[in-house]
């Protein structure tokens, strides 16, 4: 029986977007259900010592992560502008209007289509993602009623957010995207073809 993978991701980070793109077309093929995780790195990233991004911290890294998006989004054929590209500070982007929005439309269900529209915004074309205007208008085109934004901020959401951050780090989590299959965690999009593979053969 084809167990449900669940799909962990910040809008902050650039390899969620690669993830967030193609994971519903990959899924489709092996016959496997996927459960979208909005979550934020802070909380883990705080507990590994980490302030930002490590990609941020150890500038090596950063350079490297860089090019490597612009290779692997070639690759799968999508479009890749960094984010505020002019000011380096505005890296990684503040996530947590854009996740609670998403919980609000993973509920009534045009959550998914939000979110890509998100990555596609941020990563596809370069915008501010921490606008609530930006968020509010990407909402709307996704099917959100115009009570979006007041719901988003509503002490629900905040709790369920900030519980589903914690159950990231009850499993393990270390980064973003990841995928888990009952028990089994696997860490980064280079990994999301082998979480397919694992939900419908357990």
């Amino acid at each position: 029986m084809t167990k449900p993978i669940l799909f962990w991701f910040d809008f902050a980070s650039t390899y969620s977007y690669l993830s967030a793109m193609r994971i519903e077309a990959e899924a489709r093929r092996r016959g496997a259900d996927v459960l979208w995780k909005p979550f934020l790195l802070g909380p883990i990233f705080a507990a590994q010592g980490w302030t930002s991004s490590p990609f941020k911290i150890y500038p090596a890294k950063g350079a490297y992560m860089w090019r490597d998006m612009e290779r692997r989004a070639a690759l799968y054929g999508l479009e890749f502008h960094r984010p505020l590209a002019d000011d380096p500070r505005n890296f990684p982007q503040h996530s947590v209007f854009a996740a609670r929005i998403a919980l609000v439309g993973l509920q009534e269900g045009w959550g998914q289509d939000f979110c890509k529209r998100v990555f596609l915004a941020e990563f596809g074309g370069a915008q501010d993602i921490s606008d609530p205007q930006i968020l509010a208008a990407l909402a709307a085109d996704a099917g959100a009623g115009p009570d979006v934004t007041v719901r988003a901020v509503s002490g629900e959401i905040k709790a369920l957010l900030r519980t589903q951050s914690q159950d990231a780090m009850d499993k393990g989590l270390i980064g973003a995207p990841s995928f888990t299959v009952g028990d089994e965690l696997f860490w980064g999009d280079d990994r999301l073809e082998d979480a397919l593979d694992w939900a419908v053969q357990s």
